[in-house]
């Protein structure tokens, strides 16, 4: 992992992206939420993307060979209406165990029974619904906006018991900037960009993403694509480069819209958007 890494002017002077944005080779811009496109809120319902991005993002295509992905650890429908845009990209929620493709219902890993009742047994110790956040394929403890005396109190109350429960029921612990989360085993943001690598050979596919849950994309974006880490501090990432929000972050969005002109030209066709 590095700490000091190269930034926005170095990712865009990199020769696999001045192939992409000049229009010679197709893209794949894969993104998280919170903290990247929106800044954290304690009331995650309140968690608005930042001034700005909406209005680039509504020019990005939502399908077609190069394409704009959406990559959270929220549910798929609460994203979507976060994020306000029409056409909804795809999307792919719950730390990449739920895929939903623009126009299409979300397929969904299930749970078995003894799985939902550990969720809804962790929703009680939690106690207070304000930080438990209950998703499709697990559960997330946010303690974001609590005092250092409060969060430390919580987690000492919690790590415990919800680490018997995942033990129990197959579920994984995780810890991430601000909570704690039930998730299923062997699902990851690194799955969803594995797919993305897959299903689209000869893209460039770049990942942008802030926090711990991110390092799974970067991980698998290793030798194969692009890992942006979307933080004004530097700290230990396996991301490429590193890039501030919101105005740089703008600035990298703007440049992947402002390249669909060309490649059009390039490809001697169309690109969704």
């Amino acid at each position: 992992m590095s700490v000091q890494l190269p930034g926005l002017r170095h990712l865009l002077e990199a020769p696999e992206m001045v192939e992409a944005l000049s229009g010679r080779r197709t893209w794949i811009l894969a993104l998280d939420y919170d903290g990247t496109l929106a800044p954290f809120r304690p009331a995650r319902d309140h968690a608005q993307p930042y001034a700005g991005v909406r209005d680039v993002l509504e020019r990005l295509p939502p399908a077609g060979p190069s394409r704009m992905v959406l990559v959270s650890g929220r549910e798929a429908g609460e994203l979507a209406r976060l994020l306000g845009i029409h056409p909804t990209p795809e999307i792919w929620g719950c730390h990449g165990a739920q895929r939903a493709l623009p126009g299409m219902e979300p397929r969904l890993e299930l749970l078995d029974a003894a799985q939902t009742l550990a969720l809804e047994r962790a929703e009680a110790l939690i106690g207070d619904p304000a930080l438990a956040e209950r998703k499709p394929c697990g559960l997330a403890v946010h303690w974001r906006g609590l005092s250092p005396v409060e969060r430390d109190a919580l987690e000492a109350r919690l790590k415990s018991p919800l680490r018997g429960l995942a033990d129990e029921a197959g579920f994984q612990l995780h810890a991430f900037d601000g909570g704690l989360e039930l998730r299923l085993p062997g699902v990851d943001k690194g799955t969803a960009v594995k797919a993305l690598l897959q299903e689209n050979p000869g893209a460039l596919v770049l990942y942008l993403g802030d926090d711990k849950t991110d390092e799974d994309a970067f991980r698998a974006l290793e030798g194969r694509g692009i890992g942006v880490l979307v933080n004004e501090r530097p700290r230990p990432s396996r991301a490429a480069y590193r890039i501030g929000a919101p105005q740089e972050l703008l600035i990298l969005l703007g440049r992947f819209a402002a390249s669909l002109g060309m490649q059009r030209r390039m490809l001697g066709g169309t690109v969704n958007t």
